[in-house]
């Protein structure tokens, strides 16, 4: 479900890994590790605290707690009365960059603003040595996030002195994004206004819409695609289900797998992790994690490679898959769906590090997420259906799929989907996102009422909260300084209301 210097903030948010494949985990991990090399401060400036917060806010019988990490960075803090710029941790740990690097450290540095990180719970070192537990899990939810960020915001206000005359701010992208947007709904008098940048705040149990946005992408002229490109895609992934079904140890080899896709549930996982390099490269088109869409579809497109008319399609999906494997560290590319499904079993906490188990509960209990290719739209491969990605949730959690319906209705219910009805929210968007699907792209905002929304045409997940490049569309560029405006408007309307 939830893949960039865009920095999707760092785990970006938010796709499941674990729905498109492996490939789409390890196109995070490429993100994150690209943000890391691209702080632009030293990281002396930054402070790491841990704060204890309860398990459940919501039993107050129950004084279980756990350790939260957040980081905090003073050097551009104007004291005593500068604003707070809170940044919220998604669905993975939070670094140290969180609160060096990006577009909000950047406003942060011209409005004295105080930075702060906090992880979400259950993610990164924010998890108890039992956490993974499946029935410990239950405390594991955005609500129960939100009254995180409440406790924290007390935390910090009375750590650092603060007063009314502190203006918050919050900041996300991807699920923290859709996190930004709802600590502001759910608690105004908290944070003064949020960016939410890519944020899916509709639960939607089938996401096959994910794919047909990546379909239009790849036929998008402005940013490198063309009809060719995508009727060259979907002819690839059939021509993969055709050989698959009469020589599947062919398949192996030419695609560099672990094992040889004899069963059913392995032909999935290969699918899913093809599937997961296109959409990977749609997601964080043009920002320096993997070849850009006008690149793919060369690729994909190419006559001037010797290939036998009958196959074409397919050995540009084999050269496609080999281009991303020969910058991958991995020997081979594991398709073993039984491994998959013992890894999201594994509840050792390795190192804090781990995400997928923790991802796939939420979007079993909350969200859904789930990017089918049932839809007749949909360029990749038919067998990855509803059924097939939402067997995880009983055979993981015990959670029936006959549930799922009414779990994400509830989410829904209580945050109020893609229309919120919300105050000094800025929901920014790019046309060749997936994930603006779920996100609130149409302005609701009365007549003279300040816009709400910002769309970047020709841009992709997340891409705003990376720090400003040279190589930054236009359009890129003139969402950033909508941004900068939307925060100076905020702090200065703060600032008014209190000398009243």
């Amino acid at each position: 479900m939830l893949f960039s210097p865009a920095r999707c903030l760092i785990l970006l948010l938010l796709f499941n890994s674990t729905d498109a494949g492996r490939i789409l985990g390890k196109i995070k991990e490429r993100v994150r590790n690209l943000l890391l090399q691209k702080a632009k401060q030293p990281l002396q400036h930054v402070k790491e605290g841990r704060i204890h917060q309860q398990l459940d806010h919501f039993n107050r019988l129950d004084f279980s707690t756990f350790p939260q990490r957040f980081f905090v960075n003073e050097a551009y803090w104007r004291r005593p009365d500068g604003p707070v710029f809170l940044f919220i941790g998604g669905e993975g740990p939070i670094y140290e960059f969180d609160v060096v690097a990006g577009h909000h450290v950047d406003m942060a540095e011209e409005h004295g603003a105080l930075l702060l990180a906090l992880e979400h719970r259950f993610y990164g070192d924010s998890i108890n040595p039992d956490g993974l537990k499946t029935e410990n899990l239950s405390d594991l939810s955005s609500q129960q996030a939100l009254a995180d960020l409440a406790v924290f915001h007390q935390h910090i206000s009375q750590s650092f002195n603060l007063s009314h005359r502190n203006t918050w701010i919050s900041f996300g992208g991807s699920y923290s994004g859709a996190l930004s947007a709802w600590f502001r709904g759910k608690f105004p008098h908290l944070v003064y206004g949020a960016v939410a940048s890519s944020a899916p705040v509709k639960a939607t149990l089938d996401f096959s819409a994910y794919s047909n946005v990546v379909g239009l992408s790849l036929m998008n002229e402005a940013v490198g695609g063309s009809e060719k490109c995508l009727a060259g895609v979907r002819e690839a992934f059939a021509a993969v289900e055709a050989v698959m079904g009469g020589n599947a140890s062919r398949v192996a080899v030419d695609f560099g797998c672990c094992q040889i896709p004899k069963d059913l549930d392995d032909q999935i996982e290969l699918m899913q992790n093809l599937a997961g390099i296109v959409m990977g490269t749609v997601q964080y088109n043009e920002e320096g994690v993997l070849m850009p869409i006008h690149e793919l579809c060369g690729v994909m497109t190419n006559k001037s490679e010797a290939y036998v008319e009958e196959t074409e399609a397919y050995n540009r999906l084999v050269k496609l898959a080999q281009i991303y494997h020969s910058s991958s560290e991995e020997p081979c590319l594991d398709i073993s769906h039984e491994k998959t499904v013992k890894d999201l079993m594994d509840t050792t906490v390795h190192s804090g590090r781990r995400a997928e188990r923790q991802w796939t509960y939420q979007t079993c209990t909350e969200f859904g997420f789930y990017q089918t290719c049932e839809d007749a739209t949909c360029p990749f491969s038919g067998m990855v259906t509803l059924r097939t990605q939402t067997e995880l949730c009983l055979k993981l959690f015990g959670i029936s799929q006959h549930s799922l319906p009414g779990r994400v209705a509830f989410t829904n219910t209580y945050y109020g989907g893609d229309n919120p009805h919300t105050h000094r929210i800025l929901y920014v968007n790019g046309g060749v996102d997936p994930w603006k699907e779920l996100s609130v792209v149409q302005d609701r905002a009365e007549e003279g009422e300040e816009a709400q929304t910002i769309f970047i045409k020709d841009t992709a997940h997340c891409a705003d909260m990376m720090s400003r490049r040279v190589t930054d569309r236009r359009s890129l560029q003139k969402a950033r300084q909508e941004i900068e405006k939307h925060v100076d408007s905020w702090l200065k309307m703060a600032a008014l209301e209190k000398t009243v």
